[in-house]
């Protein structure tokens, strides 16, 4: 089962996440987004685990606090939201 954790404290690492996942069951992945540029962390991040005990996890660590934020956990939808793209422009001026 993939999770979504949302609110994430901007220190907290991967061995956070596995940390804090790990009383539930055993943890496969854990990553939290950074930002491609800055390399600072987005606040999220994903684990994985078998679907029994992410059940147990969502559902103990949904609301609780972590790192002094209260953070959001639910199951990771795979939908991904298509980035806006510019309108092509064609280009109607001439080099006559």
């Amino acid at each position: 089962m993939n999770i979504f954790v949302s609110s994430l404290s901007f220190r907290a690492r991967r061995e956070d996440l596995e940390n804090l996942f790990a009383p539930y069951g055993e943890v496969s992945s854990a990553r939290i987004i950074t930002d491609k540029v800055t390399h600072r962390s987005k606040g999220y991040g994903f684990v994985e685990m078998s679907e029994e005990e992410g059940k147990k996890a969502i559902e103990a660590l949904n609301g609780s606090e972590h790192m002094g934020r209260t953070i959001n956990v639910a199951v990771a939808t795979s939908e991904r939201t298509p980035r806006p793209t510019a309108p092509e422009t064609g280009n109607t001026t001439s080099a006559e």
